[in-house]
């Protein structure tokens, strides 16, 4: 008698060091070209008076948005941002080198929110998520984040008499 039952299959491995590793290397990509990407973008912000831009994020259940991005003159009027395009360099997963890409600045801004959040918070949409808010100061040429984390909570009390 033949038996007809293929021998099991061998249960997937995940290879924790592989990803380390891409992490690793998608971080030191990141910081690589973060210097050139602020410098094109707060160029084309300064050069049409915008001193600030909010950029405000949430996310939870395996799912996140950017929600909002705001621009900001010296004198706190908001006004819209410029419909100038730049050229950004982005960093995808498993590729070598960031790959130059010509974006609008509202998209460019989102991009490099997204990088941002991916390199500092990676997860940062899964189940409970996070929310927060990046601002861009044009004259101080940096981006800080306010990030809010969210985690549910439980709290056991056992007893016996």
């Amino acid at each position: 008698m033949t038996d007809t039952n293929p021998a099991p299959s061998p249960a997937p491995s995940f290879d924790y060091a592989k990803w380390e590793a891409e992490r690793a290397r998608e971080a030191e990509l990141n910081a690589q070209v973060l210097s050139q990407n602020k410098a094109a973008l707060f160029d084309v912000l300064a050069a049409t008076g915008i001193a600030t831009v909010t950029v405000v994020f949430d996310g939870y259940g395996d799912s996140g948005q950017v929600e909002n991005i705001e621009a900001k003159t010296s004198d706190d009027k908001v006004v819209d941002l410029p419909s100038a395009e730049i050229e950004i360099a982005l960093v995808e997963w498993g590729v070598d080198q960031p790959l130059p890409v010509r974006l609008g600045v509202r998209d460019a801004i989102e991009r490099l929110a997204y990088a941002f959040l991916s390199n500092t918070h990676c997860g940062w949409e899964n189940n409970d998520g996070a929310y927060g808010e990046f601002v861009f100061d044009v004259s101080d040429r940096t981006i800080s984040l306010d990030y809010n984390e969210r985690f549910t909570s439980s709290e056991n009390h056992g007893h016996e008499w």
